[in-house]
């Protein structure tokens, strides 16, 4: 399920309002290990232009 995230991210990377919406709903499907490997490769790979998006969805969440 990780991969299928990362393939819907890479597809609507092209506008904010959608990549913040499915961001938010590939993280429901996913388990805790899951959404750490996706946080790590969300910040190597659209760090620069959501930085700010991703701040505000991943650190609403406690990961260990």
């Amino acid at each position: 399920m990780l991969e299928y995230v990362k393939i819907i991210l890479e597809k609507v990377s092209f506008d904010q309002k959608l990549f913040e919406k499915e961001l938010k709903k590939g993280i429901k499907q996913l388990v805790p290990n899951e959404i750490k490997l996706l946080r790590d490769w969300c910040y190597t790979k659209f760090g620069k232009v959501y930085h700010s998006i991703l701040n505000k969805i991943f650190n609403r969440m406690q990961l260990t």
